[in-house]
């Protein structure tokens, strides 16, 4: 095979695994009604004057499936990040005992799990977009390429399996955050 294939071959791979990347990604930000430190993992708090994330100020822990508590390494921290807790609007309301931030998380009602299913979908199909247009990047480069048409016949049928197999594995991925948003 050709070198200026190979490369443009594995470039495409790369960006494709990055698109799978990202919607793991943006799949642990979808709760799917059991509690877990990751959905406290947008808070920013700040923290002497620069925005720094919840993690880095507090210990996050669940322990249970219903309760996340946050146990700051500072008290005088307790009320800054209860309060960028609010401010990140992610609908939990964090209780403070003067030692640690409690939040309960509520159930996920019906509707709800329905939407984010729905959210889900949109981040499997704002993925599977990433995968396209990487293949139409390839494509494009591979007629560029000075190789002969049936090396670029071949490159280009690659490149469809390629695009073939990253899509279905979204749509696994798709699938397994579904029945997971969407079992009580």
């Amino acid at each position: 095979m050709n070198e200026d294939i190979k490369f443009i071959i594995d470039s495409t791979k790369e960006s494709m695994d990055a698109a799978i990347k990202h919607l793991e990604k943006q799949f642990v930000n979808i709760r799917a009604g059991k509690a877990s430190p990751a959905m406290l993992g947008s808070v920013m708090v700040d923290y002497y004057g620069s925005q720094t994330p919840l993690s880095q100020v507090a210990n996050v822990n669940t322990p249970d499936g219903r309760t996340i508590t946050v146990q700051p390494w500072e008290k005088s921290m307790l009320q800054e990040i209860e309060r960028s807790i609010m401010i990140a609007n992610l609908g939990f309301n964090p209780m403070n005992n003067g030692d640690t931030i409690i939040i309960n998380v509520p159930p996920l009602t019906e509707e709800r799990r329905r939407d984010l299913a729905k959210q889900a979908k949109s981040e499997a199909e704002d993925a599977k977009i990433g995968i396209r247009s990487a293949r139409k990047e390839a494509n494009h480069d591979i007629k560029d390429s000075e190789v002969s048409e049936d090396l670029q016949k071949n490159a280009e049928f690659d490149i469809q399996k390629l695009t073939d197999i990253y899509v279905k594995k979204i749509d696994d991925t798709l699938e397994v955050k579904e029945k997971e948003i969407m079992t009580v």
